[in-house]
């Protein structure tokens, strides 16, 4: 099992960008982050456990014991034809207590730390596998407002729901996120495996990266980048690539072509040898 959990895959190659969606250059992920094997089985489990500590687990009912009144019998002993019953607290009377209700309880389960680290490894390689990180060098917001927040996700090309990881002193970035609903702002040290899941993009600053990340060999190229601009920038390139192979028509000339010349020409003795 420690085999499999440490195999890794290749680098991912992600374009590193400004908060206005300019190319800054091209940079290669960790990987011991985001080219890890995703085990689903492990993921599993380590994000039913995080879904189950987010449980408050407070809920209660009444038992037939706790139910206040119902200390008179209802009726005889004998004689009604009925049913005996001593109170009216019990389970089947309306009012009466709850039969094997909930209670108060801790739905918190022990998971090795191994395993929760591996689990958020596993969910950032298959979000990197699928192209769905974005690193940004920096949020430039001078002031939090939201209209700048929703030009620089426009700009970066990021859809559906992203999770924004932001370092503890991004202020001004976190109030600018927090009045979009399809936003989930996140502080480095707080990201789980469950966070990463329901996110279709990750967006991480060059302080909340984790891991190492380094230059891209030259010339190296992110396939089909999410940016509104490189896809301008690549529509502006085929329009404007070599026509060579496209034939000039020739202009379009009143004069007949040869043959038809020589007919006319045949014709036009023939008239004039009946003239004469």
């Amino acid at each position: 099992m420690t085999a499999t959990m440490t195999e890794t895959r290749q680098s991912v190659l992600v374009e590193r960008c400004n908060d206005a969606g300019e190319l800054l250059g091209v940079v290669q992920l960790d990987p011991e982050y985001f080219g890890a094997l995703v085990n689903v089985p492990l993921l599993h489990q380590v994000v039913t456990a995080q879904l189950a500590a987010k449980r408050s687990g407070t809920h209660s009912t009444k038992t037939r014991a706790e139910v206040a009144g119902g200390g008179a019998k209802p009726y005889r002993q004998k004689g009604t034809g009925r049913a005996r019953q001593g109170t009216t607290r019990a389970p089947q009377f309306a009012g009466g207590g709850i039969a094997f209700g909930p209670k108060p309880r801790d739905y918190s389960q022990s998971t090795p730390r191994k395993m929760v680290r591996q689990a958020l490894r596993a969910a950032l390689s298959d979000r990197a596998m699928e192209g769905r990180v974005c690193l940004v060098d920096r949020w430039s917001f001078e002031v939090p407002k939201t209209k700048d927040a929703v030009a620089s996700l426009a700009a970066l090309g990021v859809e559906g729901n992203v999770l924004v990881v932001i370092g503890g002193n991004d202020v001004v970035a976190e109030r600018s996120f927090s009045n979009l609903a399809y936003v989930n702002i996140v502080e480095a040290g707080q990201l789980t495996a469950y966070d990463v899941v329901v996110s279709d993009w990750v967006v991480f600053t060059d302080e909340t990266m984790p891991g190492e990340v380094s230059d891209a060999l030259e010339g190296s190229v992110v396939a089909n980048s999410s940016r509104p601009l490189a896809g301008e920038l690549a529509e502006t390139a085929e329009a404007g690539g070599p026509q060579g192979d496209e034939t000039a028509e020739a202009p379009a000339t009143d004069e007949p072509e040869g043959d038809e010349a020589g007919v006319e020409d045949a014709a036009g003795t023939d008239d004039e040898e009946e003239d004469k």
